[in-house]
């Protein structure tokens, strides 16, 4: 069983052993109360952790196409409600099947019908 800390010295994390000893320290004192002596510590730790997953662990935003069709699961739609936004339905066909490249004008009317991030579309892939 893992020996809780007396006090963890509150500094920047910048390695993956940082990293978990705060996570272990954080699962140590998780159930703080409110205006107790850790919850401070908790709240600080917790800032921490956060800070060092963002720079560590950047999220990774999904290949376009992937996302065009979880998108239109979601949605219901079938390639005919997708050819009304971005041509032929051949033309989405090809995009699906990836034998045709995205181009900026279907990229803003994808991100308009389906509510997709630019940022995910304008993404490159295979």
């Amino acid at each position: 069983m893992h020996q809780p800390f007396e006090h963890m010295e509150l500094k920047v994390i910048k390695t993956e052993k940082q990293y978990q000893e705060a996570l272990q320290r954080l699962e140590d004192i998780f159930d703080s109360r409110k205006n107790s002596k850790t919850a401070d510590e908790l709240e600080l730790l917790l800032l921490l952790i956060h800070q060092y997953e963002q720079n560590e662990e950047p999220i990774d935003f999904p290949d376009p196409i992937e996302a065009i069709k979880f998108r239109m699961e979601q949605l219901g739609y079938k390639q005919k409600d997708l050819a009304k936004a971005i041509g032929l339905k051949s033309r989405v066909s090809e995009i699906l099947n990836k034998k045709r490249k995205l181009t900026i004008d279907m990229i803003r009317k994808l991100h308009e019908t389906l509510g997709i991030p630019t940022d995910v579309l304008i993404r490159e892939y295979k």
